[in-house]
């Protein structure tokens, strides 16, 4: 598949693919054959026929919308058999409006394929989309990570503890501490605010001991465990999407480098960066490209001399 996205010239044996959960319909046209529609099932033995259909008619071009995921399996499997293979956002081959079917879509896909009118979006190497699903998991697990600590926040509200009121973070040392002694059974104020030495509180003794007398029962103390071990599981999780980021990441290691000296960009920033975007920027030919396929640029809409309001898209990527 070409890298470059640009539009692809008229091809002489063209597919075009209406993709769903359970089945994909696929329509052939071209010089040599005739056009032909088959429907074939999701699963992986049926995508291997259509592949070998494909195969057998030498058709050179296929293309199919960016359906959710569903695209991504016929993806895996058609990739390695020749063809060029493209993506496309569907709205960019919305159908004429009327009695629309699947197999009307998978039709019009092949037509406008082979009339060289589709515009196909960056689909990046396979060890890169296997990089952001890392690095888009990771994401997910910092987000879950601050949850269960918000979580906890509320819980300790509701205890009347009002930790977060004298700490700044109650992920430190010394909030945890409190904590710590609070779940092992600790209720004396004055114990417990004596356990808050670190030269940098900004709270005094007194107001440490008013925060920490509380009503915590056994119902918060419960909670407060499940939600800790939680936390501690999900530390555990990012710390080896880490150690596999790194390994897939060591041969770019150099770039990361020169990219963290960009102000304000810190490593995960950067490994983040990579993942999406990738070291290659020949596929994208100005910074435009770029803003556009990743959804930042507002579209234009003008109308007898008037602009009007305009939104940013969703980008062209999968």
């Amino acid at each position: 598949m070409s890298k470059n996205v640009e539009f692809v010239p008229f091809a002489e044996r063209c597919c075009g693919l209406d993709i769903h959960k359970k089945e994909i319909v696929a329509t052939v046209d071209g010089e040599g054959i005739a056009p032909e529609t088959r429907t074939f099932t999701s699963t992986t033995r049926s995508l291997t026929e259509l592949k070998e259909w494909l195969l057998e008619l030498g058709v050179t071009h296929v293309a199919m919308e960016s359906t959710g995921v569903y695209w991504k399996p016929v993806m895996n499997i058609l990739e390695p058999g020749g063809s060029s293979i493209m993506v496309v956002n569907a709205r960019h081959i919305k159908y004429v409006p009327g009695h629309k079917t699947d197999k009307k879509d998978s039709a019009w896909i092949c037509k406008l394929l082979r009339a060289g009118l589709l515009k196909g979006s960056f689909i990046p190497p396979r060890e890169q989309r296997d990089l952001r699903d890392l690095t888009r998991y990771r994401r997910k697990l910092v987000q879950q990570q601050a949850a269960e600590h918000n979580r906890m926040i509320r819980l300790f509200e509701d205890a009347n503890l009002k930790l977060s009121s004298v700490f700044s973070n109650i992920r430190g040392k010394t909030c945890t501490a409190v904590i710590d002694a609070i779940i092992a059974g600790e209720t004396d104020p004055q114990k417990l605010s004596e356990l808050c030495t670190h030269w940098r509180l900004k709270s005094t003794q007194e107001e440490i001991a008013q925060a920490v007398e509380g009503h915590f029962t056994e119902h918060h103390m419960f909670m407060i465990r499940m939600i800790r071990r939680s936390i501690a599981n999900i530390e555990a999780e990012i710390a080896d999407l880490d150690a596999e980021i790194d390994r897939r990441m060591a041969p770019v290691n150099d770039i990361i480098e020169r990219l963290c000296g960009i102000p304000s960009m810190d490593r995960t920033s950067v490994k983040e960066l990579i993942a999406e975007i990738g070291v290659d920027m020949e596929v994208f030919p100005t910074a435009g490209n770029l803003a556009s396929w990743a959804g930042m640029s507002p579209g234009n809409n003008e109308s007898a001399g008037k602009k009007k309001a305009s939104t940013r898209t969703m980008g062209t990527r999968p």
